[in-house]
């Protein structure tokens, strides 16, 4: 057993024990206390030690296993394997679906945090237990948790969070925590936020569209009710806000259906990707002209929507991942609105 190895624990804290451990060791090894190739206590003889379960110990040890931190040697113990992730910040990244505008996301914050800090990634896919689970087992193994919280409930809504999600989130130092992408729930703290104001974001940029709009007969938002990875229901709100405000006949649709009865000149606001093509699919098919006959406003912007001319109503994705890389390294604690915008194209 190592001569230096201290273990500090304290009984008195509202910190689990197993993360104790983690942090004891972690901060051992930073301050040069614990070297590579060291030795170090085993799970019974930890447990012995310091009066800890043996359940505790094998947690954290498992944490410290899966960072790579330590390793087990069969017939002989557990070693410092390696010391190099601790000079960088080690970051879990929880993201609810793989969609191309999250990973822009993503790949803007790595771009951003990599040459300080390493990114491990979790896609739950708006399930709230494959959430919890993937916290539950990394909870205590990072420097910093960026989390996109957006859930589908037992009737395929869109929530922004669940009691279970909330107590989860509770057990994360605020210090260490980002919430990004959807407003922040309500969980106690100061901690950093880059979010989405969706009911805001669409009515404010559907106004600026509002003198192009205008000239078409009907509004008609193509809202996907019963998603797989639903959208907020903010959206439908901001829409129907504008076009009450600005007395306009308007219509919401699940989706993009084939044979469409096209009546009048209608301008399209479609969310998900298949009804964008769909719709296009129809409009070639028809022989209408983009920006006379119909108009069509797409959410969120890819360069493929450039290439065709298709408006956009849209987030600043590289911008807020950007900005939660800048909260890390800075150790900002803000609440940021992200940037949203109109782009305006040949389709309206």
């Amino acid at each position: 057993m190592t001569q230096t190895f201290e273990l500090n624990i304290n009984e008195s804290s509202r910190i689990p024990k197993y993360k104790q451990i983690v942090d004891s060791i972690l901060g051992d090894i930073a301050k040069g206390n614990i070297k590579v190739g060291e030795k170090i206590p085993s799970i019974n003889e930890l447990s012995e030690m310091c009066y800890l379960s043996r359940d505790t110990v094998e947690k954290a040890y498992k944490i410290l296993r899966d960072r790579k931190t330590i390793v087990s040697v069969k017939g002989k113990g557990y070693y410092i394997t390696r010391v190099d992730k601790t000079d960088k910040l080690n970051i879990c990244f929880l993201v609810n679906k793989a969609s191309t505008y999250k990973m822009l996301i993503y790949d803007s914050f790595v771009n951003a945090i990599s040459p300080y800090g390493h990114v491990d990634m979790y896609l739950y896919h708006c399930d709230e237990t494959l959430f919890i689970n993937a916290l539950e087992r990394s909870i205590g193994a990072y420097d910093y948790y960026v989390v996109m919280s957006h859930f589908r409930d037992e009737n395929s809504n869109h929530v922004s969070y669940t009691d279970r999600v909330i107590k989860i989130l509770e057990q994360i130092p605020k210090d260490k925590l980002i919430m990004m992408d959807n407003t922040k729930p309500m969980i106690k703290g100061e901690y950093g936020t880059i979010y989405q104001d969706f009911k805001n974001d669409i009515y404010n940029a559907l106004k600026e569209a509002h003198e192009k709009i205008r000239k078409y007969e009907k509004v008609i938002l193509v809202y996907p009710n019963k998603a797989v990875n639903p959208y907020p229901r903010r959206i439908v709100h901001g829409f129907q806000k504008f076009c009450a405000e600005f007395d306009l006949d308007f219509e919401i649709l699940d989706e993009i259906y084939d044979d469409m009865e096209f009546e009048g000149h209608d301008v399209y606001i479609t969310i998900q990707e298949r009804d964008l093509v769909n719709l296009m699919r129809q409009v070639r098919k028809n022989n209408l002209q983009l920006g006379h006959d119909i108009g069509i406003i797409s959410y969120n912007e890819t360069p493929l929507k450039e290439l065709l001319g298709i408006t956009v109503i849209t987030t600043d994705f590289v911008a807020m991942g950007e900005s939660a890389a800048y909260m890390i390294l800075k150790n900002k604690k803000e609440h940021v609105k992200n940037v949203f915008k109109y782009i305006e194209r040949n389709s309206l």
